[in-house]
């Protein structure tokens, strides 16, 4: 390949990549500040969503949850799989701007406080936000006591693989459980009882 072609392949692959993530973002914006009402019904094999809006996969259709990393809103390095290995991880996608993330954002703070000695993780993901002033203002305001990654294109949320129960509107909370396994999801802004209705059969499990 001549060194013309190379530049030329490069940036094809760069507006490939941007446009991929742009995509991804864009679909979660179309679901964004869902209010996440729920029914009963069924959600694929092994996966049932509850009247209360949670969608939970049974211990032996439960998929690996991709590994998660990058800088944190306060610019430190981490990896959620290695970091918190063992450990039940509550991931929460949000924005600064979004209302029910502003809604929710005491219920999950107060959870992780509750249940920071069962060896429950709260982790955030901040997406959409152009910057991170915004959200990090959004946090101290709120007393978020648990890093958040940031994410501003949602390239981390591309890599949930197709058919699991991955995050599908902003705000949304999917519970990993101690293996490394995604087992339930909450889309729309999530109470104290949802919370604990996901991560309590987690922490109980052996």
């Amino acid at each position: 390949m001549t060194p013309a072609r190379l530049i030329h392949f490069t940036s094809a692959l760069r507006r490939t990549t941007r446009f991929g993530a742009a995509a991804a973002f864009c679909a979660l914006t179309l679901a964004a500040c869902d209010s996440g009402s729920g029914g009963g019904s069924s959600d694929g094999a092994g996966r049932a969503a509850g009247s209360d809006g949670i969608t939970a996969v049974a211990k032996a259709d439960r998929a690996a949850a991709p590994r998660l990393s990058g800088k944190t809103l306060r610019g430190s390095a981490l990896d959620v799989r290695s970091a918190y290995r063992g450990k039940v991880v509550v991931l929460n996608v949000w924005s600064s701007w979004c209302g029910p993330c502003r809604g929710e954002a005491g219920n999950l703070a107060k959870v992780s406080r509750q249940l920071r000695s069962r060896d429950v993780q709260f982790v955030g993901i901040n997406t959409g936000d152009p910057s991170t002033g915004p959200a990090r203002a959004f946090e101290r305001n709120r007393g978020v006591p648990y890093p958040s990654l940031y994410d501003p294109a949602g390239r981390l949320l591309l890599r949930f693989p197709r058919g699991s129960v991955n995050p599908q509107a902003i705000p949304s909370t999917v519970v990993v459980d101690r293996a490394g396994r995604i087992a339930a999801r909450s889309s729309g802004g999530v109470s104290v009882e949802q919370l604990h209705a996901m991560i309590d059969p987690l922490t109980a499990e052996k």
